[in-house]
């Protein structure tokens, strides 16, 4: 059986954007590039209707390409324990007002036992301290959060048992 993993927006963004000039940026999307190319197989991918939301905002023609890349994966529901959990996130001040889908992202992969998220959303999601926090709380809550990790961490030797 394939480990899960959801795809966060940020994915979905660098996969199709055009070559950044930003070195950084550019970085990311060939890791994205790469991971998707020979690593996305190895796994059951899914996203939330939240995903398909945030892909179909902005320049339609990026959109577009956004919204083709996820067509045919698996979503999930935005299911009340999912928006619950995402509320207790906000209520105790785990993320910003300002990230109110970001808790949502990461509550939809815990509620479904997500093995992992992917994301480049380094401010909210693969952040170190708000990680932990993130963890402590849902484990208080008697769930296992997902690893929240970017594509570059979730590249593995193909000689690793999963």
């Amino acid at each position: 059986m394939k480990l899960a993993v959801y795809l966060e927006t940020s994915v979905i963004s660098y996969l199709t954007a055009r070559l950044s000039g930003n070195l950084v940026i550019a970085a990311h999307q060939q890791l994205t590039q790469t991971w998707w190319d020979n690593e996305r197989e190895k796994y059951a991918l899914h996203v939330s209707q939240l995903v398909i939301q945030e892909a179909a905002v902005g320049d339609a023609e990026a959109a577009t390409k956004r919204l083709k890349v996820l067509d045919n994966i698996p979503l999930l529901e935005l299911t009340p324990e999912s928006l619950a959990l995402a509320k207790s996130f906000m209520e105790h001040k785990l993320l910003p007002e300002k990230a109110k889908e970001d808790a949502l992202h990461i509550a939809v992969a815990t509620v479904e036992r997500i093995d992992y998220l992917l994301t480049w959303n380094c401010r909210h999601i693969a952040n170190a301290a708000i990680r932990n926090l993130i963890e402590r709380r849902c484990r208080d809550l008697g769930y296992e959060p997902p690893i929240i990790c970017t594509p570059e961490e979730l590249m593995g030797d193909d000689d690793v048992e999963r």
